[in-house]
């Protein structure tokens, strides 16, 4: 089969992009005209139909914004503002990536423990499956402001887990809101590594019998191997969702940094175009964040002799 060129790669993308980004113009056109509509008959102007689609693309605070508005936004916010700015995207993006990561290696963790867990022990499989497949089932937004503010809570007042960390105001809020992350982003690790565990056939299991390989030898020989790449790939849906997860924690927290403050700002104050330059860069961290998870998986592929597709 001859190799997909990077033509191939990038043409149906940026197909599928600027048809999105035609559809989003016209959208915007249509949801702004009654607003505008009603502006000009207040001021008893008669624009031209070329005026009136350029008057609603430029509304201060339209219901939906256009592409340009959203985008000269990001441009602003991210390369014209001082890193250290409030109005900063990036700052904004850094605080959100701390409790992303964090939430992350939490949850791969706790992902990775279950897995193991439920592969050698029978009674772990039929008890905890079908409890972590529930704990999937609760809203995160119904439950997010009571995780975070109990272990806030917890992690500042005066008890054995306090004293044990011993952890800052900034510190304990930064792992309230990681806990988010990690509710999130260990139950798709927990399932790839499952299935990965198991995904070894019988005749290779046999084959390690043959040579008297114990338990331990068997999981680290066999099974963790053919697992990697069903962990890489339940990675790079959890690093998405240890995103969400982390912006859903800073909305009942009243944070005044990060992705999700910048989206309460913006809801505050009806600056549509802030919210949507917010989850322009929400999407484009996650974006990053699973680009890295894919090469780091191609990376470790290779290290463990696999061929380049």
């Amino acid at each position: 089969m001859k190799p997909d060129t990077f033509k191939d790669k990038i043409v149906p993308v940026t197909t599928i992009l600027l048809a999105l980004v035609v559809i989003w113009y016209v959208a915007a056109i249509l949801m702004n005209a009654p607003f505008q509509r009603d502006m000009d008959g207040r001021a008893g102007a008669t624009p031209t139909t070329l005026e009136f689609i350029g008057k609603t693309l430029a509304q201060p605070k339209p219901i939906l914004p256009a592409p340009h508005q959203v985008a000269q936004n990001v441009y602003e916010n991210t390369f014209l503002r001082s890193l250290s700015s409030n109005r900063s995207l990036v700052y904004h993006s850094w605080v959100t990536l701390s409790s992303t990561l964090l939430g992350f290696g939490f949850g791969m963790l706790l992902g990775i423990l279950l897995a193991v867990l439920i592969v050698h022990n029978r009674a772990m499989d039929r008890s905890l499956m079908p409890w972590l497949v529930a704990s999937q089932t609760i809203p995160i937004l119904a439950i997010a402001p009571m995780i975070v503010i109990i272990s806030y809570n917890v992690l500042t007042g005066d008890n054995a887990v306090a004293h044990l960390l011993n952890l800052d105001s900034d510190a304990s809020r930064l792992v309230s809101k990681a806990l988010i992350s990690t509710y999130l982003s260990f139950f798709p690790v927990a399932v790839g590594m499952v299935k990965g565990l198991r995904s070894p056939e019988i005749m290779h299991l046999d084959l390690m019998r043959t040579y008297y390989a114990s338990s331990m030898q068997t999981f680290w020989k066999l099974r963790v191997p053919a697992s990697i790449p069903f962990l890489f790939t339940s990675m790079k849906v959890a690093i998405a969702a240890s995103l969400v997860g982390a912006i859903v924690g800073e909305l009942p927290t009243g944070a005044v940094a990060g992705i999700g403050s910048k989206l309460l700002a913006g809801s505050y104050y009806s600056q549509t175009i802030d919210i949507w330059a917010a989850l322009v860069a929400g999407s484009l961290l996650a974006g990053i964040l699973v680009a890295i998870v894919g090469v780091a998986a191609k990376i470790v592929d290779r290290a463990m002799g696999g061929r380049p597709a």
